[in-house]
């Protein structure tokens, strides 16, 4: 219901011949805004201390927010209080003319109209005139008796200022990402109805540069909008609302049923791997249990049993002589000097790792006792054995020689806990441990 105010009849304050009307064969041509003279400029500076506080003094704003010109008049009241009769917006019209409009608006609603900026600019009823004669724009003679309709006060958004706030759409922003982020009461669903206008029928698109009020308790021009709107509008926005609530469920359980389906998939993939392994284990182990024992009826040579010594004859360099000719700075095994073709044995059971050249060692044997030790004999002219292969102790695995880095004919060897460089102990004492005195 529009609230009926006092109206007053419009009287030009003064009329400056340069502003009136001049005819020419018939046909009227409207001239621009005059200023009949410094007696009311302290007006006219109060009515633009009201527009640089509504549009930053901008006369010939529009924003998209459905309030035109410098003191954001709302078309409804634009077009009540006659400002058709200049241009059918405010923001199509002068400065002077938006002051001649205003002035009734003034004259029937008070300084309320504008709300916060009539305070700020000292803006009040009764005041000095503007003193500014705007030209009227060409129009057909209206009926006799035609008067301002009464209408209820319109608010800008710059006259709430404090209790409003203005938001621009960015590429990738969502109505629930906006209302999160600013803490609107109410949620994306009264963001929505309060910019209705401005996004339209669908509230699951919005584009950039879209102005939207994003007051905290959902109040503002596009609440007060939806207020005024039938039942069946209201319905409407209630079955939309109603749809995008459905579809933002479907979408979460989509996305949880997509991050079920991605655990389950790792679960299943982690314990192949598991099981895989686990397989490649349990084969290991058989086929560790089904190798041929050294006592086998199928080998060849008969093992002797307990240990020996691998060639007959005294040691030379001992074990952890140091020195710069070792690559560790001692001496990580021990030495035979015997002359090349010497035959070499096994220390005792086992089973050849590896047989063949060995770098700085040459042609090397290297076999791994039941024991978990190594054996490793270096430095051979011939080899007897080869990788996999099952011995017995004192069995013949090569001949000695002067292979690799060596000075001369010798046997080097040593005893490790793994089968690589690096893990050595002292070979003598493994010796003798098992009996073999050297």
């Amino acid at each position: 219901m529009a609230v009926r105010g006092r109206h007053r009849r419009y009287q030009p304050n003064r009329i400056n011949r340069a502003s009136l009307t001049v005819t020419a064969g018939g046909a009227g041509m409207a001239l621009p805004l005059t200023v009949a003279g410094t007696a009311g400029a302290a007006d006219v500076d109060t009515w633009t201390k009201v527009a640089a506080c509504e549009s930053g003094n901008n006369w010939s704003v529009n924003t998209g927010n459905g309030f035109y010109g410098g003191l954001q008049f709302k078309q409804s009241t634009w077009e009540a209080y006659g400002g058709t009769a200049y241009a059918p917006r405010a923001d199509r019209a002068t400065k002077g003319q938006q002051i001649s409009v205003a002035e009734k608006v003034l004259g029937a609603q008070g300084p309320g109209a504008w709300p916060v900026c009539s305070a700020k600019a000292g803006l009040t009823r009764g005041g000095g005139t503007p003193d500014v004669t705007p030209a009227r724009a060409p129009r057909t003679p209206e009926r006799s008796g035609r008067h301002v309709k009464d209408v209820k006060p319109e608010v800008t958004p710059q006259s709430t200022a404090g209790t409003a706030e203005m938001y621009t759409v960015v590429h990738g922003d969502t109505l629930s990402g906006i209302a999160g982020e600013r803490r609107v009461r109410g949620g994306w669903q009264q963001l929505y109805d309060a910019n209705r206008r401005v996004i339209g029928d669908d509230p699951d698109f919005i584009t950039p540069g879209q102005r939207l009020s994003v007051h905290g308790r959902g109040t503002g021009q596009g609440t007060k909008e939806r207020a005024a709107e039938p039942s069946g509008d209201r319905s409407e926005a209630r079955a939309r609302q109603q749809t995008a609530e459905r579809k933002a469920a479907e979408r979460k359980a989509a996305e949880k049923k997509a991050a079920e389906k991605k655990t389950a998939e790792k679960k299943a993939a982690e314990k192949k791997v598991a099981e895989r392994k686990a397989a490649e284990k349990a084969a290991a182990e058989k086929r560790e249990k089904s190798r041929p024992s050294p006592h086998s009826a199928s080998h060849a040579q008969k093992p002797a049993a307990g240990a020996t010594a691998p060639v007959s004859a005294s040691p030379s360099t001992p074990y952890r002589a140091a020195g710069g000719s070792w690559s560790k700075g001692y001496h990580t095994g021990v030495d035979f000097p015997v002359p090349t073709g010497t035959s070499v044995k096994s220390v005792a059971a086992g089973r050849v790792v590896s047989a063949g050249w060995g770098g700085s060692y040459g042609y090397q044997v290297v076999i791994r006792h039941a024991d978990g030790k190594y054996s490793q004999y270096g430095h051979l002219s011939a080899l007897s054995v080869k990788a996999g292969q099952q011995v017995g102790a004192g069995q013949r695995i090569a001949r000695s020689g002067s292979t690799g880095n060596s000075t001369g004919p010798h046997l080097h060897f040593e005893v490790r806990t793994g089968p690589g460089f690096g893990s050595d102990v002292d070979p003598l004492a493994y010796l003798r441990a098992r009996g073999v005195r050297i």
